[in-house]
């Protein structure tokens, strides 16, 4: 990485003067940066004025030559990779662009199961194959971790012609897979390796963090540097290192796509971003993991709970960990993951990423320091105090993990004849839609699988919870299923 380039922020400058100048405006955004009160009472003067259009100044980011070119080669520099792709739809577009550029209808792609559902929208699209690899389970803290090298070798073997090998590095939960040795094995079968990268955009900035997709060698990655790195939500980064695939051809797929009017705000944000992490990543994550692991010596001493750690690293479905996620297991305190998500915002302020059902997921970023920790510390500390003696609350785990089975591949019961039926009648059929919680996203059942007891056993519990169900049906006691009406 040149260091003394990553000082630079080309785009942010040129918005800045763009802006600074007295024009007068004939072309679009409509509000033409003139006063608004109703958009600069909500926003603020300087926001109207950066929300500009494509220029000769200021690049277009569907073919950049200017300052946009400029600013995504310091992005590739300082993730260590060949390319980069400045995105304003978040990862969701990254991951599809990285699916749609390897795969052809019918091509197979290999993928754990725990994928978010911008993967099976990219399955749709595509009309890929997936071979579905299980990922690890951890069944006393509910949640699933990355795959075992074994797995993702066995999938190989058992399919030489699939095209590609999808992961994600890391989990929501912080888990990361032999990334290394998985793009060795996949590279020598000719098979390239993409990764949603969307919680891991940190990585390449701190050598106690897992290694980045770039830095394993993997082909694609997507990274969400809104999520932890600090742009405006939204703005994400696609990275290519060129082996299997040419920058034409991604920013080919790209453009089928992704808007003509991009959002300076978002892209000027990544810039800004990517600057930070550069030139301040290693300092200000030295101080953020002391602080954390602090953090999680206070969280496991509070009764009824538990934390993982580094100590977490098991060699397999967690090859390496990321500190900066904090996993919190709450039901010693006979409370759900997802009642101790809402107890938090509403009694104490305190905003969690995510629940599941035993556990609460916080994040920590460069927004974080000792203050926004002890918040949350002295919160799950009373909370502990309020609940701590009651049953620990307990389900049947293995039942509710379960993996459902493909009947027939996603794009095709996507366009099947679809019936509804309700929820206690489901059993058995095939799903015609994706059903799942958000966040975080990672469906439950997709198009194409069969439906058990179990998945709808589960589906209820997650209704009883009070959670975000995403399905096609209005009403949630229906499902869309393959079928005549």
């Amino acid at each position: 990485m040149n260091n003394k380039a990553q000082e630079k922020a080309p785009l942010l400058d040129a918005i800045l003067k763009y802006t600074s100048e007295p024009i007068t405006h004939f072309d679009v955004p409509g509000h033409k940066k003139r006063q608004n009160p109703e958009i600069t009472e909500a926003f603020g003067e300087r926001v109207l004025k950066l929300d500009a259009n494509s220029t000769p100044e200021l690049d277009m980011l569907g073919h950049p030559t200017g300052v946009i070119l400029q600013a995504e080669n310091l992005l590739a520099d300082a993730f260590g990779a060949s390319h980069a792709f400045m995105l304003v739809n978040g990862s969701t577009s990254g991951v599809q662009y990285m699916i749609l550029t390897a795969c052809r209808p019918n091509d197979k792609i290999i993928m754990p199961r725990n994928v978010h559902k911008s993967a099976i929208n990219a399955l749709i699209m595509s009309g890929a194959q997936p071979v579905f690899v299980a990922p690890e389970t951890d069944y006393n803290f509910g949640i699933m971790n990355g795959v075992r090298f074994e797995s993702i070798k066995k999938a190989i073997a058992e399919h030489p012609d699939a095209k590609a090998v999808f992961l994600i590095n890391p989990t929501y939960f912080g888990a990361a897979s032999d990334l290394r040795a998985i793009v060795k094995l996949a590279h020598r079968h000719k098979m390239a390796v993409l990764v949603d990268e969307s919680h891991g955009a940190h990585f390449p900035f701190h050598p106690e963090f897992p290694d980045s997709a770039m830095e394993a060698g993997a082909d694609m990655s997507t990274i969400s540097l809104h999520k932890t790195g600090g742009s405006l939500t939204q703005s994400s980064a696609l990275l290519l290192n060129e082996r299997f695939y040419r920058r034409s051809q991604v920013r080919t797929v790209i453009n089928l796509f992704q808007t003509t009017s991009a959002s300076y705000l978002l892209m000027s944000s990544i810039d800004l971003a990517r600057r930070k992490l550069a030139t301040q990543g290693r300092q200000i994550f030295d101080k953020l993991l002391a602080e954390l692991i602090e953090a999680k010596k206070t969280i496991t001493a509070i009764p009824g709970l538990a934390v993982l750690n580094r100590d977490y690293v098991d060699g397999s479905g967690v090859y390496d960990y990321d500190d900066t996620k904090i996993v919190v297991k709450v039901n010693g305190l006979g409370l759900t993951g997802f009642q101790v998500y809402n107890i938090l915002k509403k009694d104490y302020n305190v905003q969690a990423e995510l629940a599941e059902t035993y556990v609460v997921l916080f994040i920590a970023s460069i927004g974080d320091d000792a203050g926004t920790l002890k918040k949350l510390t002295d919160a799950l500390a009373d909370i502990s105090s309020r609940f701590y003696g009651a049953p620990e609350f307990l389900v049947e785990m293995r039942e509710m993990m379960l993996e459902p089975k493909t009947v027939i591949s996603p794009r095709d019961a996507y366009y099947s004849v679809k019936r509804q039926v309700a929820l206690e009648e489901a059993a058995g059929e095939v799903c015609g839609e994706s059903i799942m919680i958000y966040p975080p996203g990672i469906p439950l059942a997709i198009p194409g699988e069969r439906l058990t007891h179990e998945i709808i056993e589960h589906y209820k519990f997650y209704k009883s919870q009070e959670c975000v169900v995403i399905n096609d049906e209005e009403n949630p006691d229906y499902v869309t299923v393959l079928g005549t009406p």
